[in-house]
């Protein structure tokens, strides 16, 4: 089949991978522009694009491609389909009819539930046990069109949202290419989604990763789990921003202390901190301005004193 690809970050490399090997023809290769990153704000290429230039595929940038003339190159290209894969934009309704066999899109969830950007973060933070990946018709309201397939998979009880976008990243891939299969040989269902079980992921901001301590301890572990590695687990700790890049729940009979109180330290598993119910520990930080070390590490250097309550939001 002629294929129009879509997608920006890591996630969509593994599908844009397995599509240049499956035998179909990647006409284009599109993502979104360079952005500025890292402390020297210097311009980053999108992992797609860096992939898509190593692979040899044409690649093109639109800052957006709601426009003329990305609709006019799309209509000369003439796909059969174009793939969508965590692109980042919104498309309009020309552009999803311009290829023949449609457009289909690889979501990060088990659709209905968890619409939206980031179903991964969400699906850990709210505790869920099972997630999956879903393909798609795209339609032009956001993860609501008609279902083609979907694989389910477990969560595993200390993955980071980093590790299950990696796993589903791959799942995707693999579910893509089967898909696409469906769809050249015209056996692809068309499952309308049920609304009244749709669930909404919202775009993560930097503030989403504040740790309240006033929260039970499975809550925070999952929390953790779900900003991790972006926008990151944060608390203050002595009035400075402390990153929390590991914590293990601990085993006892509840809460000893006070939210946020240090109950114990510890050479191999770092600090335990009492939480609203129950207390975590935190296995692995970095300190601001500092790079990541190990609890123990940690408390040798910055000695938390037990039965103190130091991490405390400073007055902003």
């Amino acid at each position: 089949m002629r294929v129009v690809f879509m997608g920006t970050p890591e996630f969509a490399v593994p599908s844009l991978r397995r599509l240049h090997t499956s035998g179909h023809e990647l006409l284009l290769v599109v993502t979104q522009p360079d952005r500025p990153a890292g402390r020297g704000r210097r311009l980053s290429s999108p992992p797609v694009k860096q992939i898509a230039a190593d692979l040899g595929i044409p690649v093109e940038q639109y800052e957006t491609v709601n426009c003329e003339p990305f609709v006019e190159r799309l209509r000369a290209l003439a796909p059969e389909v174009l793939v969508v894969v965590a692109f980042g934009q919104i498309l309009r309704g020309d552009i999803l009819e311009t290829p023949v066999a449609g457009a289909i899109n690889v979501h990060a969830s088990l659709l209905p539930a968890y619409r939206g950007v980031a179903p991964i973060n969400w699906a850990i933070v709210n505790g869920e046990r099972e997630t999956g990946v879903t393909t798609m018709f795209m339609a032009k309201k956001v993860d609501a069109g008609e279902v083609i397939a979907t694989r389910a998979t477990p969560i595993g009880e200390r993955e980071t949202a980093g590790e299950l976008s990696a796993r589903l990243a791959q799942l995707g891939a693999d579910l893509l290419i089967e898909t696409l299969e469906l769809v050249e040989r015209g056996e692809a269902p068309r499952i309308p989604q049920d609304p009244s079980r749709a669930s909404y992921a919202r775009k993560l901001s930097r503030e989403d990763g504040e740790i309240d301590w006033r929260e039970p301890s499975w809550k925070l572990f999952d929390h953790i789990r779900g900003m991790t590695p972006w926008p990151g687990a944060f608390t203050w700790y002595r009035g400075k921003m402390l990153l929390v890049v590991r914590a293990a729940p601990a085993t006892g009979a509840g809460t000893r202390g006070q939210a946020g109180e240090v109950l114990r330290v510890d050479d191999a598993r770092g600090l335990e901190v009492a939480a609203g119910e129950g207390s975590i520990w935190l296995t692995t930080v970095k300190p601001e301005g500092k790079g990541e070390m190990d609890g123990g590490a940690f408390a040798r250097g910055y000695r938390p004193e037990i039965g103190t309550t130091p991490f405390v939001r400073p007055e902003m």
